[in-house]
């Protein structure tokens, strides 16, 4: 099901469609706001461009070490059974 979700990111209002619940949609527009206040407040002067490809790399860094840490607890589940 495709829904249309209303988000606010660096205060700007965009439209986002697609198949996840509007909760989670809003959850990560959240998530991706926040990054994007903490880089612009930290460097003023960097272009919004500039600011959502640094905010990328954060959460795709995120995402990596979450994966690598995910992978470390499936091992070691395994090893313990």
């Amino acid at each position: 099901m495709c829904v249309s979700v209303r988000v606010r990111i660096l205060g700007e209002e965009h439209l986002i469609k697609g198949d996840a619940p509007a909760d989670y949609i809003k959850k990560l527009a959240q998530h991706v706001d926040t990054h994007l206040w903490k880089i612009q407040q930290s460097n003023p002067t960097l272009p919004r461009h500039k600011a959502a490809i640094l905010a990328a790399l954060n959460i795709a860094d995120e995402l990596e070490r979450l994966r690598v840490e995910h992978d470390e607890l499936l091992k070691l589940m395994e090893e313990a059974n």
